[in-house]
């Protein structure tokens, strides 16, 4: 079975926490696996990854119990191709609009008849060609996420959903409130609210909905909203979050410490 639909069914009450794994490194993502997220998303979109790395981050995971997720540039069918070849079971992909889109999508994912992916005799995915009768049933273990990331691919959400092979869906907050009016306000309580339909809409048709939050009290909104599957930031952003807060500390503690020692001169 494919891994992300295991996690999923596996969750329960409590949905998965995951994060963005950005920083194009296979050390950092096998230490972002091994810190105890139960998924991550490799992110080809707005970083530096290539298919090499995306393979090398693959294999850095494969020692850790975190499901890794990649998410392709765009809904391009050879790209797709490359990172399955690499080992990829579930890709996400950016900015569909409708139902043609994301069938587009999951054919990319599937070998023929089902879909038009290519076929290698050769690859990482089917173990080097060890692997036995990997072509006849990959498309079974394939997994398909498909971002909502406008007002417009919001309302197309039940036809979107309704396409055989996509998984579930997740809903890109900051590009949302952008094609809302309400750029760089993610959290704008008519970008909130439109969010939360589109989770009992998921709900009424018994597709899994996920989505991503900057910080963990914007997460528990998304978890309390019922979200299936949620993410937090992302691995150069938990960085940033950390070392600007000892930055901060130290340069606190050491101003206060100067001006404790010139206080105390002053009173001498």
């Amino acid at each position: 079975m494919n891994p992300f639909r295991q996690l999923l069914k596996s969750a329960g009450a409590h949905p998965p926490v995951g994060t963005w794994v950005m920083s194009a490194s296979p050390l950092v993502a096998e230490a972002t696996g091994h810190a105890g997220f139960d998924w991550a998303v490799l992110d080809m979109e707005h970083s530096p990854l290539d298919v090499m790395e995306v393979l090398q981050m693959l294999q850095a995971l494969s020692c850790t119990k975190m499901v890794p997720i990649v998410r392709v540039a765009w809904n391009d069918a050879v790209l797709v191709k490359r990172v399955l070849d690499a080992g990829a079971t579930t890709v996400m992909f950016p900015f569909v609009q409708n139902a043609t889109e994301a069938q587009r999508a999951v054919a990319a994912t599937r070998y023929p008849p089902q879909g038009v992916r290519g076929i290698s005799a050769m690859s990482r995915a089917s173990r080097f060609g060890t692997a036995p009768n990997y072509i006849a049933n990959a498309n079974k273990g394939m997994g398909v996420i498909v971002q909502l990331e406008s007002a417009q691919a919001i309302g197309q959400l039940e036809a979107i959903a309704a396409v055989d092979g996509v998984d579930a869906l997740f809903i890109g907050p900051a590009d949302l409130s952008a094609s809302m009016g309400h750029t760089g306000h993610s959290a704008h309580p008519a970008v909130m609210d439109l969010m939360a339909q589109a989770v009992l809409r998921c709900k009424a048709v018994g597709k899994p909905i996920g989505t991503i939050g900057a910080s963990p009290e914007t997460v528990a909104q998304y978890r309390a909203a019922g979200f299936d599957y949620v993410a937090v930031g992302s691995d150069l952003g938990l960085y940033m979050q950390g070392a600007r807060a000892a930055i901060a500390a130290l340069r606190t503690a050491g101003s206060e410490h100067v001006h404790s020692v010139s206080s105390g001169t002053r009173g001498d």
